[in-house]
């Protein structure tokens, strides 16, 4: 069935240099945005810095629908020079400063960008890549004589690279008019020109532009912070509130992750948005319970539609749910759920959805053939429109619009010949009592193929309490051959579930296990213990490895103060990190005089 669609007039179509302006306008002395280094910039002045360079980019023969790269530290003249670039009539291609080179070479390359606007001191980062113009706001004005075109919501505004982790990039050509209306989408929760929006994202991720256009569309304060991983490994609550944070988009998987830590990590938070992959109904139970009063709304939405084409407002999560839907259409995206045939599904039943709208990219970067296969054209519209093939299995359970994700419609794989799909069997693992987090993945070829399960647990429940749940509640075919308990699901650094990671912990427990020595001391069983219980893990021997485990700073520092606590041992963190091998941390121990006592419960 065709899901609610909503009238393209309820989203007046816009450039974002217009949203700026209109901010420029209305709320010149506010403060537009804030970095690290303690700079502020107020909208007139982000409006003079933006032009001036684009009158410099457009002197140096930058036109309409040229492509320019933007790789500079995240901060005040990143946004200055993302905004000038659109001033100059060309699309932006961010590149975070964190990349490897070789992705950010292959990020300019593929976008054939001829320029890039670069930190004064990164000039000679790009030779051989691209010419590359060194400038900070903070220089004396220089008047350039040039002309400025006025941008067209048809124009493309940025290029966006997906499949950074496997497969061959795709270059994502956005418009002003896909940005633009999620930005000030009406069915989201407002933002007011009060707020203070976090900037913590990937600025090559398409999360940024909740961030930035959707803070300086409204005239808000953009407040750029150290990155997600980065305040997780810090305090993540003090710094929210100490930069008086009251809005954000935490990516579904760090979300999951802080929540299990802090529920009250977000606590003063007025909208908080999550979406980028599937959220943990526990996550947003203990996040409400803890008295969270703002607004909570998972999002979904590819690339391929600027960000995002459903909302859903969570203010409560049942006991037994084992899923949260994605929601229902924004304004102006017309959402499909088509069998094979592109037909309309029945209500209840599961199809692919197909997004048409204003959110609808272009297409893919000097790439005719795969935009033909997954742009398509609408046979819904009537106007000659385009919809976006997402490849994604949703059911609209209820028929009232309300959609629930699936998984991935290429995800199926046929096991001992029946077809089963690794969501479907995500979702019925996490009706298992204890279970937070899972993540199943298809391994090996033919008869060899095999599901295996990664999954994050509370205390009280280990592999063999997830098998007997399995068994209990699936056909065998569906039951996981193996069931890894890991500390977390990671992440890459947009946010989204790293598969490829997840293979390195399989190939690592299987090495284990080959190689699997016996705690054999009072300091080894004691440290056994103790790991399985900071990691979540089961039949971890001597010659483990705490980093390779999963472990990480956070959880060292929690051992450390297992350590003090039930041994009186004051060991020091670095001494933990540097002896990451249990026998090694162990005879550490042994060393120091400790007389080593079995934990305390």
């Amino acid at each position: 069935m065709t899901i609610t669609v909503v009238s393209p007039a309820d989203v007046r179509v816009r450039t974002l240099t217009d949203l700026v302006a209109r901010s420029v306008t209305q709320f010149g002395d506010r403060v537009a945005v804030t970095d690290e280094t303690g700079r502020r910039i107020t909208y007139a002045e982000l409006d003079e810095a933006a032009t001036r360079l684009a009158l410099v980019l457009a002197a140096a023969g930058v036109r309409r629908e040229d492509r320019v790269g933007v790789y500079r530290r995240r901060g005040v003249d990143f946004v200055v020079s993302v905004l000038a670039v659109l001033r100059a009539g060309a699309a932006y291609v961010a590149v975070d400063d964190r990349y490897p080179d070789a992705r950010r070479d292959l990020m300019l390359t593929a976008a054939r960008c001829q320029l890039a606007v670069v930190d004064p001191d990164w000039t000679d980062r790009l030779d051989g890549v691209c010419e590359t113009l060194g400038w900070s706001s903070e220089e004396p004005v220089h008047l350039v004589e040039a002309e400025l075109p006025e941008p067209s919501p048809e124009d493309a505004a940025c290029v966006l690279f997906t499949s950074g982790s496997t497969g061959t990039p795709k270059g994502v050509v956005l418009e002003h008019r896909n940005v633009a209306a999620f930005a000030v989408n009406p069915a989201l929760p407002r933002l007011l020109p009060t707020d203070r929006v976090a900037q913590i994202a990937n600025v090559s991720f398409d999360a940024v532009h909740f961030e930035m256009w959707g803070a300086l569309g409204v005239g808000a304060e953009l407040v750029v912070m150290p990155s997600l991983p980065d305040l997780v490994q810090s305090d993540l609550r003090r710094e929210l509130r100490r930069r008086r944070i009251t809005a954000m988009l935490a990516p579904t998987m760090a979300f999951n992750h802080i929540l299990s830590e802090d529920p009250d990590a977000f606590g003063g938070v007025r909208v908080l948005h999550t979406g980028g992959d599937v959220v943990r109904p526990s996550a947003c139970r203990d996040l409400l319970a803890a008295g969270f009063d703002g607004t909570l709304c998972n999002l979904y939405g590819p690339t391929e539609a600027a960000t995002a084409v459903t909302v859903q407002e969570i203010t409560e999560v049942a006991n037994e749910a084992v899923s949260v839907p994605i929601g229902s259409a924004v304004a102006d995206a017309s959402l499909y759920v088509l069998d094979d045939l592109l037909e309309p599904v029945p209500a209840g039943q599961p199809g692919e959805l197909y997004i048409g709208g204003t959110g609808v990219a272009r297409g893919y970067l000097h790439d005719p053939a795969r935009t033909a296969e997954r742009f398509l054209p609408d046979p819904f519209s009537g106007s000659g429109a385009i919809m976006y093939a997402t490849g994604d299995l949703v059911r609209d359970r209820r028929g009232d619009g309300v959609l629930e994700y699936l998984g991935r419609a290429d995800d199926q794989v046929k096991i001992r010949g029946y077809r089963v799909e690794p969501r479907e069997v995500e979702r019925t693992l996490m009706g298992c009592a204890g279970v937070l987090e899972v993540a199943v993945l298809p391994v090996g070829d033919g008869q060899d193929r095999k599901l295996v399960a990664f999954v994050v647990v509370g205390p009280a429940t280990g592999p063999h309490e997830v098998r007997a749940h399995a068994e209990h509640t699936m056909p065998d075919y569906q039951v996981p051959a193996e069931i890894v308990v890991v500390p977390e699901i990671p992440a890459s650094s947009h946010g989204k579930r790293d598969n490829t990671r997840l293979l390195d912990v399989l190939a690592d427990h299987e090495r284990r296990r080959d190689t699997f020595r016996e705690p054999a001391t009072d300091s080894e069983r004691y440290l056994t213990k103790l790991w399985e219980s900071l990691l979540g893990m089961e039949n971890i021997g001597a010659d483990d490895d705490f980093i390779a485990l999963g472990g990480h700073s956070m959880l060292a520092f929690r051992m450390r103060k297992r350590i003090q606590r039930e041994l009186g041992i004051a060991i020091r963190l670095e001494d933990i990190l540097e002896a990451t091998v249990l026998s090694e941390l162990a005879s550490a121990m042994d060393r120091a005089g400790a007389e080593v006592v079995e934990p305390v419960s």
